[in-house]
């Protein structure tokens, strides 16, 4: 047997001990994707900020329910993150799904449920606590904390997909902390990690694994 055949073997071994604990077919592209819907999202939310603050506009859970469309920038920009998010997902969806027909991989099983499950866990804790800062009319800490908490899913979820993933969690909540305290500074972080960092990492992963 031939020292070409035996890293051959290997390798076959490696990517079918990978196929049966790691969900590969994560599409780098929508990654890419993802954070220039985040870039677009933060460009238009800086100007239903900077209309809000000549405003004297102040932020609470409160005023989120009781202020009218056209003088609830909290809302719009809810709006807009959930038109960013809704688009990402669809765009992860569609070019992971095309990617598991390559690698003959389903994209339902068992390991795109771990990740799912693990993802969503401290995301949506992370949500619950953001709407409590929110509510208190602690406005500084939202990007933070949305940041911190995604950044934590991200590595929550990363042993059950491509590694890269991990140092996407890892750079999103390191930011989030450096928002902390650089406050009044939050939409460029979130531009940064949700934008930038995912375009950054999205790549890395396209050209590492979808090519």
């Amino acid at each position: 047997m031939t020292k070409d055949k035996v890293l051959d073997d290997l390798k076959e071994i490696r990517s079918i001990m990978d196929k049966s604990t790691r969900f590969i077919s994560l599409s780098g592209m929508s990654g890419v994707m993802a954070g220039i819907y985040a870039l677009l999202g933060s460009v238009v939310g800086y100007f239903v900020i900077e209309k809000a603050r000549r405003s004297g506009y102040t932020d609470t859970l409160d005023s989120l329910l009781s202020t009218p469309w056209e003088r609830n920038p909290s809302l719009q920009i809810l709006v807009i993150a959930g038109i960013v998010l809704f688009m990402a997902v669809v765009t992860a969806f569609f070019l992971t799904k095309i990617k598991a027909a390559k690698y003959k991989q389903k994209i339902w099983n068992k390991q795109s449920i771990r990740l799912v499950l693990n993802f969503l866990a401290p995301l949506s804790i992370g949500g619950l606590f953001t709407l409590a800062l929110l509510q208190y009319g602690l406005l500084f800490l939202v990007a933070p904390a949305m940041l911190v908490f995604y950044g934590i899913a991200c590595m929550n979820a990363a042993k059950y997909t491509l590694g890269t993933v991990k140092y996407l969690g890892l750079s999103c909540a390191i930011l989030g902390l450096i928002n902390t305290q650089f406050i009044g500074y939050g939409l460029y972080f979130w531009a940064a990690g949700f934008g930038l960092c995912h375009i950054i990492y999205g790549a890395v992963m396209y050209y590492k694994y979808d090519r």
